[in-house]
């Protein structure tokens, strides 16, 4: 285990808790499989308020200029910056199990953390590349889960916390289903 991840969630660990295993996620730019649909989506939308802005100035009508603006955010958000918010979420996030727990730390402005009891977890799902690296995913997931992969929070769509793209996913997955067992 890493003594700099064991270190940073040393005080997020009770006395009689023992921490089994410490990660963190792959960090950079990823791409993803919804990307197949999105990166095309983005590039839509983005040149048409590209075009829709170039024309409106040309036209003189400031007004409509004004009214491109907040599709023009969403565009480069959609084209690039779900890409740079992604990379830093998943540079600062950190993953740790105990014989007790899973804690999830993450956050680009402040830390959240999410604790989820290792006897209560009912529905765990874990998908494994050929690499052995992968994610395992906590509770139920649907559709929309799969669509907004990678966006970060989307309104009205909650996503399932998860354990992503981290090395070894089997073991990992194994060691949360041991203390499943044992508890």
């Amino acid at each position: 285990m890493d003594f700099i991840l064991e270190n940073e969630l040393k005080q997020d660990i009770g006395k009689n808790e023992k921490l089994l295993w410490a990660g963190k996620p792959k960090e950079g730019i990823v791409f993803r499989t919804t990307d197949l649909f999105l990166i095309p989506f983005s590039m839509l939308w983005f040149g048409f308020i590209i075009f829709w802005e170039y024309n409106v100035l040309k036209m003189g009508v400031s007004l409509f200029a004004l009214f491109g603006i907040p599709f023009f955010v969403i565009g480069l958000y959609m084209f690039a910056g779900r890409f740079v918010i992604d990379s830093l979420k998943r540079k600062n996030t950190l993953y740790g199990i105990t014989d007790n727990r899973v804690i999830i730390k993450s956050g680009v402005i402040s830390k959240d953390m999410k604790s989820l009891n290792i006897k209560t977890i009912s529905d765990l799902t874990f998908k494994e590349k050929k690499d052995g690296s992968g994610t395992i995913t906590f509770g139920p997931t649907d559709f929309r889960y799969a669509l907004f992969n990678g966006m970060g929070s989307w309104p009205g769509v909650k996503l399932p916390p998860s354990i992503e793209m981290i090395e070894d996913v089997r073991n990992v997955y194994n060691i949360i289903l041991e203390r499943q067992r044992n508890s």
